[in-house]
């Protein structure tokens, strides 16, 4: 990597732990059809692949299956009172601002690929003081494909002036591990955020435990000798 890389961050479970405002917003709307809620330990694996997914998930956890135009309005429900309470409980990751400060005094750009929608994404960081932080701020709807289709990232990395060939993602869980691999981007898992699958299992080329450690993987990874990356 001859330029410094672009670093490219997943949302829920890597910048900030969105998970009670998400599991809230989904008990509302399960409650709303008769449901009983669903605890927030276990409901945290199931965030990762969007709304839609996570009503999906929601319904079969009470042992429910409904049409697709009910998960479509159940999703617009979801959506509606989640804008309105995204950052009641939600938070930033211990030690995240230090680490993109000290980031971005490297000279490194930062930028945010979700399968969260955009404007969710943008209003959660504008209300965190985080937004003006990301060259880029991309999710599902913006380009329309989502993780692990690898255009997703692709076309993050150009919106942020980036270049592929110089950039590292950084993500919780499988889509995150699975649209660097199919980019050909090393990527860095975090064990803090929501996966069924333990981040490990899933062989990023580093693993982290707290916000503390991106900068030195980063650095780690930005030697071209020490990037494992599957094509």
């Amino acid at each position: 990597m001859a330029a410094l890389p672009l670093i490219v961050f997943d949302l829920d479970g890597t910048l900030v732990d969105t998970a009670p405002d998400l599991i809230s917003a989904l008990n509302f709307v399960l409650e709303r059809e008769g449901l009983p809620a669903v605890p927030l330990a276990s409901a945290r694996k199931m965030i990762g692949a969007g709304a839609r997914k996570l009503i999906e998930r929601g319904l079969e956890a009470e042992g429910r299956f409904t049409s697709a135009e009910d998960v479509t309005r159940l999703t617009a429900d979801f959506i509606d009172h989640y804008a309105d309470h995204i950052a009641d409980a939600s938070r930033p990751f211990e030690g995240l601002e230090e680490a993109l400060d000290d980031l971005a005094a490297g000279g490194h750009l930062l930028a945010v690929c979700t399968n969260k929608l955009e404007w969710l994404s943008k209003r959660l960081l504008d209300q965190l003081g985080l937004s003006g932080r990301f060259a880029a701020i991309c999710g599902a709807d913006t380009f329309g494909v989502s993780k692990p289709d690898p255009a997703i990232l692709r076309q993050t990395v150009g919106r942020a002036g980036g270049e592929v060939s110089s950039t590292i993602m950084v993500g919780d869980s499988g889509t995150d591990v699975g649209v660097a691999r199919r980019a050909s981007v090393p990527v860095i898992g975090v064990s803090f955020g929501y996966t069924d699958v333990p981040i490990a299992e899933l062989k990023p080329d580093r693993v982290i435990h707290h916000m503390r450690d991106l900068p030195s993987a980063v650095e780690d990874l930005s030697v071209p000798s020490k990037l494992r990356v599957s094509p």
